[in-house]
């Protein structure tokens, strides 16, 4: 859409009005299948995000540089803020290049796309030159670049042995903190072993023959029983 703009304010750019003509109509279609498939989440996350750069940026965009700039400064300024968009698509790869080398795998990052953008690249680079437009020039120079790295990348990782993501975070506790389970674990019995102790009140200096003494009126029940019952003292 910026482009279209552009070419139709500088004039005379056909080829840019007919190929990114040709780019809204795929990636409309791109984007319908997209809101077809989603998830309803993911479908209002991106409807925000079409509202808020195709219709509010984009139209903030028309009304500035229509009503600021005039003739050769208008051009000079939507040639700017399309070579920031431009950069910006050839920068988005990045989150991809990081992935590739973390996870050692080219899944994410197709050979044949990353041969067209850089051959596509190349091919707008040198009608930027030809033109003698550097709005169109300069932004391509980047997308070369990164079309060779991960053309690079891809031959570096093709044949490597992929590592699942977030394996190496494991759930292991360190060397020290399983020592300390451990010799909690061996505590445990032993304390309880000594809780379950029972010994005869004897064994512990006192008689039986001192319960009725110690006893009142209150607790003669009590002492009888303990009389007829075997003594035990817990420790």
């Amino acid at each position: 859409m910026l482009w279209i703009f552009y070419a139709l304010i500088k004039t005379g750019e056909d080829l840019l009005i007919t190929i990114n003509a040709a780019g809204i109509v795929i990636e409309s279609i791109y984007i319908i299948l997209y809101f077809v498939y989603a998830p309803k989440k993911a479908k209002l996350f991106t409807a925000k995000i079409m509202l808020g750069l195709n219709v509010g940026f984009f139209g903030l965009i028309l009304l500035v540089t229509l009503l600021l700039f005039k003739g050769d400064k208008r051009v000079v300024a939507l040639g700017w803020i399309c070579v920031g968009f431009s950069v910006s698509v050839f920068v988005a790869p990045l989150s991809i290049i990081k992935r590739v080398i973390q996870t050692r795998s080219v899944e994410y990052m197709p050979f044949s796309l990353s041969l067209s953008l850089t051959l596509s690249a190349v091919v707008w680079f040198l009608y930027g030159l030809l033109i003698k437009d550097k709005y169109v020039a300069l932004p391509n120079i980047l997308g070369f670049t990164f079309g060779v790295v991960q053309m690079a990348l891809y031959m570096f990782y093709m044949n490597k042995t992929p590592v699942a993501e977030g394996k190496e975070a494991g759930t292991k506790l360190p060397a020290e903190a399983d020592e300390h389970v451990v010799n909690i674990a061996k505590l445990s019995p032993a304390l309880q072993e000594k809780n379950r102790e029972v010994h005869p009140f004897t064994e512990i200096g006192i008689p039986m023959r001192n319960c009725g003494a110690m006893a009142g009126p209150a607790n003669r029940d009590t002492v009888g029983f303990a009389n007829h019952s075997p003594a035990v003292g817990v420790v």
